[in-house]
C-alpha cells in the first residue's frame, strides 16, 4: 500500500519510509526459493533492526534470525518479541561482552561462530560450568577476505578443538561468500565438512550468506542454510548488480528541497546523517525516484546537493524520495522509521529497536 501525496506531505524530514507489502514481497519471493531447494533461511536483521519485520520473516518460513553484535541480539529478543532462536556470526571477544552472551544463551537457542583458537578459549571459559553447551560454528573464508580460517584444514583442526572444548558444541560451517562465487564455496565447504565428518565429527550446519547472489544460493548444494539481509529492502547498490528493480526498493528516504541556487542545482534537507556516504561503486549518493536525470553529487552532514545537466525542475518545499546506495548505513542512523502496509492503512512510527547495538 504506497504512501499517497497527503500522507508524504505531512511527515517531518528527512525520513525513512518503508513500504512493508513491498519488503513483504521480497521475503516471500526468496523463501518461496528456499523452500524448492530444501535450504533453511535465517535473515540477517541488520538491514531492518526491527522485532516486527524479524516476524514477518519468520512467518513466511525463517528458521530464526542472524545477528551481528550481542547487544543487537539482545535488543531483537527483548520485551515482547518472540523471536527465540538467534546466530550471531561475530568473533565475540572481551570479557563484558562474554558475560552477556552467557546471559543472552538462558533465553533463547544461541550459536556463536569463531576462527581461531582463541575466541574458542574465551567461549569455553564462559560456558564450561553452564547447564547447556554454546553451539560453535567454524566461520571460513571462502573468498570475501573478512573474517574466517583460510583453509579446509584449518577448519578441520578448529571443528576438532571445539568439538574438544569444555562448554561447547560444534555446530557447522559458516562463511560469507563473495558475490558471484557459488562454486568456490561449494568446493571450500564440501571439502572442509568431508574431512572434519572423517574425524567422527557430524557438520549439521553449513550456513552461508549475502543478498546480490541469493537466487544462485543452491548452486552450493552443500549449504544447508542461507542468509540473506538487505534483500528485506532492497536499495540502489542492489539495482545495480541486477539482483532486483526499482519496484523492489521497500526503504525511502523522504527530503525535501530547501533551496535552489541555481537552475540546475537544488539542496535537500538529507545528508550524509539520513543518507549513507557508502557509494560501493557508484557515482552519487542515492537514486532520486522518478528523475533519473538527477545526480546526488555531494553529502555533507546535513545538507545533500541535487544536480541535474538540464534545468532542474525544483522549487522550495517540493519533496522528493530517494532510494539510498546501501539500506542497512540508514537503517542504523534514525531513530525511527515510518511505515505502512502488511496490515496497517495508515502511516504508522516504529522505533529502530536495535538502532545503535553495535557492542
Amino acid at each position: 500500500m504506497p504512501f499517497t501525496p497527503k500522507e508524504l506531505a505531512a511527515i517531518s524530514t528527512p525520513a525513512v519510509l518503508i513500504d512493508l507489502d513491498i519488503a513483504n514481497r521480497n521475503v516471500e519471493r526468496f523463501q518461496r526459493y528456499a523452500d524448492a531447494h530444501e535450504l533453511n533461511v535465517r535473515p540477517h536483521i541488520k538491514t531492518h533492526k526491527l522485532p516486527e519485520v524479524a516476524q514477518m520473516q519468520l512467518s513466511a518460513g525463517a528458521i530464526g534470525i542472524t545477528c551481528q553484535k550481542v547487544s543487537e541480539a539482545e535488543a531483537m529478543v527483548s520485551g515482547n518479541s518472540k523471536i527465540d532462536d538467534v546466530l550471531i556470526t561475530y568473533n565475540i571477544v572481551g570479557e563484558d561482552k562474554l558475560e552477556s552472551l552467557r546471559e543472552l544463551a538462558k533465553r533463547i537457542t544461541l550459536s556463536v561462530v569463531a576462527d581461531s583458537k582463541t575466541v574458542v578459549d574465551g567461549l569455553s571459559q564462559t560456558f564450561n560450568k553452564e547447564p547447556q553447551p554454546l553451539t560453535v560454528l567454524v566461520e571460513s573464508d571462502t573468498g570475501a577476505q573478512r573474517c574466517g580460517v583460510l583453509s579446509p584444514d584449518a577448519a578441520q583442526d578448529l571443528a576438532t578443538y571445539i568439538d574438544a572444548a569444555p562448554g561447547l558444541l560444534f555446530g557447522g560451517l559458516m562463511t560469507y561468500p563473495p558475490a558471484g562465487q557459488e562454486a568456490s564455496v561449494e568446493a571450500f565447504m564440501k571439502e572442509a565438512k568431508t574431512r572434519i565428518e572423517a574425524r567422527g565429527i557430524p557438520v549439521p550446519v553449513v550456513t552461508s550468506g549475502g543478498t546480490p547472489s541469493m537466487m544462485h544460493a543452491a548452486e552450493a548444494v552443500v549449504t544447508t542454510e542461507y542468509r540473506p539481509g538487505t534483500y528485506v529492502y532492497n536499495d540502489r547498490s542492489l539495482v545495480a548488480r541486477g539482483a532486483c528493480e526499482w519496484d523492489d526498493c521497500a526503504l525511502n528516504v523522504l527530503a525535501t528541497v530547501v533551496s535552489v541556487p541555481t537552475p540546475n542545482r537544488a539542496i535537500i534537507d538529507a545528508g550524509s546523517k539520513a543518507l549513507t556516504s557508502d557509494l560501493l561503486g557508484l557515482t552519487g549518493y542515492g537514486h532520486v525516484v522518478g528523475r533519473d536525470d538527477i545526480t546526488i553529487d555531494q553529502l555533507s552532514e546535513e545538507h545533500g546537493r541535487l544536480i541535474s545537466a538540464e534545468p532542474i525542475g525544483l522549487v522550495v518545499g517540493d519533496r522528493i524520495r530517494i532510494v539510498p546506495n546501501h539500506a542497512c548505513v540508514v537503517t542504523n542512523l534514525v531513530d525511527t522509521v515510518i511505515v505502512k502496509g502488511h496490515g496497517r492503512a495508515v502511516p504508522e512510527t516504529l522505533p529502530v529497536t536495535a538502532r545503535g547495538k553495535i557492542i
